[in-house]
């Protein structure tokens, strides 16, 4: 008698686990699924090339690693398709963040001189103003939406303005960024998708590509003192940035960057009103705003997931991770790991230091958190002074992307 083999078993639950994620059903609350997927360890998909990392230790070396690429074109997968026929690029060239060096520090460094510390710190006079005007708005109604009210509108104007963007095209940027943070999410292929979805996504690409091409010639003939003016400016030993690396810079702001700190503010006003005490604490002293900030992005983090390519043959840990399989990083449970937090599902601002994934490791660290980090402080401690009495009126409702998770409504009376 001969005992059946465990893995296919094991295998088959952890794929259903995985599949659990994208149930409408544990969008609010994913981290009980996050806790049993990091319990299993390493996952392992041979077929699919795939491996999933959920410990803080494996996600943390990934992506420090000098192996592991953000080239998707890299990937035994993407390679497979293109060979049979499908288009490398079909939104056009990627932005930095989906590249390797030498690519990647090229156009960093000279992304990085146009966006220097004093050009995000000039901005906090704008974002205060900003902020007082959305919270007269609020206090006038004496209820509001955290995300359509206060959350989402503040850093689409923080870019616009940052970019010399008409803000008269905000709810076209609105669109087209929401349309498109649809295609960071890994398990977008895997679900598959309609002609009608991706037919829509293409034309708000093609959309904004065109509004930015016209921006940008308009920034050549009279340049401001904008970070679009300075991306056309920029030149570093004779090397300047080209019309599609500047679209696409845009392009990676416009979605990456709005995206996320959307949903930063918003998971923390949930979090703060769900313990008012913190709400309270906030409210009285503005100078906790950071430390709320930080726990919150690795307590509810705005980004949950991220994938990397194995550019060489890797061993994570005790796992072998062949040559052009995708890893794909579960950061909200590396984020809540018990051998690296102590109480990971308590949230609490007074922990102190933290090393959370919230912004990334490594060459690929994100460019914005200076500026996510402003808008976040400037908005939590405006919002908590001016409403001591806010409480929650509805249930948290979130949007359907996995890898950006957050907030689409939530009401609150204040």
């Amino acid at each position: 008698m001969t005992t059946a083999p465990t893995e296919p078993t094991g295998r088959a639950e952890s794929r259903e686990l995985l599949a659990q994620l994208l149930d409408p059903v544990n969008r609010a609350d994913p981290y009980p699924l996050y806790g049993r997927l990091r319990d299993r360890g390493p996952l392992k998909f041979p077929k699919a090339n795939v491996a999933v990392f959920s410990t803080y230790r494996d996600c943390d070396e990934i992506l420090r690693h000098p192996s592991s690429s953000s080239d998707r074109l890299k990937s035994t997968v993407a390679q497979r398709l293109i060979s049979e026929g499908a288009e490398s690029r079909p939104f056009g060239p990627p932005g930095f963040l989906f590249l390797d060096p030498p690519d990647h520090t090229r156009l960093r460094r000279l992304v990085s001189k146009a966006f220097v510390p004093k050009v995000v710190n000039a901005l906090q006079p704008d974002i205060s103003g900003l902020v007082d005007g959305l919270l007269d708005r609020i206090a006038e109604n004496g209820r509001f939406d955290v995300v359509r009210d206060f959350a989402y509108p503040l850093p689409v104007a923080v870019i616009c303005r940052l970019l010399g963007v008409p803000l008269e095209d905000e709810s076209k940027f609105s669109h087209a960024s929401a349309l498109l943070a649809q295609a960071l999410d890994p398990f977008v292929s895997s679900e598959g998708e309609s002609d009608d979805s991706i037919d829509e996504r293409t034309k708000a690409f093609q959309w904004l590509r065109e509004y930015l091409r016209g921006l940008i010639e308009q920034r050549r003939s009279r340049p401001g003192d904008d970070l679009m003016s300075g991306l056309v400016a920029v030149e570093e030993s004779g090397d300047q940035l080209s019309v599609d690396e500047i679209v696409a810079t845009c392009n990676l702001l416009l979605i990456a960057g709005h995206e996320t700190t959307v949903n930063l503010i918003a998971n923390a006003v949930l979090a703060m009103l769900r313990d008012p005490q913190q709400w309270t604490a906030l409210g009285a002293d503005a100078g906790r705003a950071p430390a709320v900030a930080e726990e919150i992005l690795r307590y509810d983090p705005p980004v949950q997931l991220a994938g990397r390519i194995a550019a060489d043959d890797m061993t994570i840990g005790d796992v072998e991770v062949p040559k052009g399989d995708t890893m794909t990083l579960l950061l909200a449970a590396a984020q809540r790991d018990p051998a690296e937090f102590d109480r990971p599902d308590v949230f609490d601002p007074d922990r102190g230091t933290l090393r959370h994934l919230g912004f990334g490791r490594g060459i690929h660290y994100c460019l914005g958190a200076p500026l996510a980090r402003l808008e976040a402080s400037v908005a939590l401690s405006a919002v908590t002074a001016r409403f001591p009495e806010a409480r929650l009126d509805s249930e948290p409702q979130y949007k359907p992307n996995v890898t950006l998770r957050g907030l689409s409504a939530l009401t609150v009376a204040v």
